[in-house]
C-alpha cells in the first residue's frame, strides 16, 4: 500500500518485533536479519544473498537517541530525498521529517533507490521501519 506507515510492533505472539504471525511464524523461521529479530527468509538469506539488505549490523542500536530535537533546515526542495544523499547517515542517529508532519529519530541500516529501512524509536524502543524516499521532506544524520 503506497504511502502507508502503519507500525505493527505487537505482532501476534508477543515482543517487540519478536512475536510469531499466525500459523507459526514468518515462513522459514521467524523474522528476516538474524539477532534481536530472528531468523532468516525463505531458504536461509536474502533474495541475492546475506541475512538482510546492507549486511552487517543491522539491529537496532543498543541505547536510545540524542536527547534534543534538532532544527530543521529548511533548504529542503519538494522532489524525492536522493538515496545517494541519505547513504552517509547508514548506522547513524538521524532524525526524519516526512511530509505529512510527522518526525522522529530514525537509525537506517538499508538504503535502496526508492526506499529506507532500519530502527524508529518511540516511547518504549526501537521498533522496524521502512517507507518511501518520496515521503521524506527532510533529514539530518549525526
Amino acid at each position: 500500500m503506497v504511502g502507508d506507515d502503519r507500525q505493527f510492533p505487537q505482532f501476534p505472539g508477543g515482543g517487540q518485533t519478536g512475536g510469531q504471525f499466525p500459523g507459526g511464524g514468518f515462513p522459514g523461521g521467524q523474522f528476516p536479519g538474524g539477532g534481536q529479530t530472528g531468523g532468516q527468509f525463505p531458504g536461509g538469506q536474502f533474495p541475492g544473498g546475506g541475512g538482510f539488505p546492507g549486511g552487517g549490523n543491522d539491529g537496532p542500536p543498543s541505547g536510545p537517541p540524542p536527547f534534543a530535537t534538532p532544527q530543521e533546515s529548511f533548504g529542503a526542495t519538494s522532489f524525492a530525498v536522493d538515496p545517494g544523499a541519505i547513504w552517509r547517515c547508514r548506522h547513524r542517529f538521524t532524525y526524519i521529517w516526512l511530509n505529512s508532519g510527522r518526525s522522529f529519530w530514525f537509525y537506517p541500516t538499508f538504503i535502496g533507490r526508492n526506499s529506507i529501512a532500519g530502527w524508529r524509536f518511540r516511547r518504549n524502543g526501537w521498533t522496524f521501519y521502512g517507507t518511501d524516499l518520496r515521503r521524506i521532506r527532510s533529514f539530518r544524520c549525526f
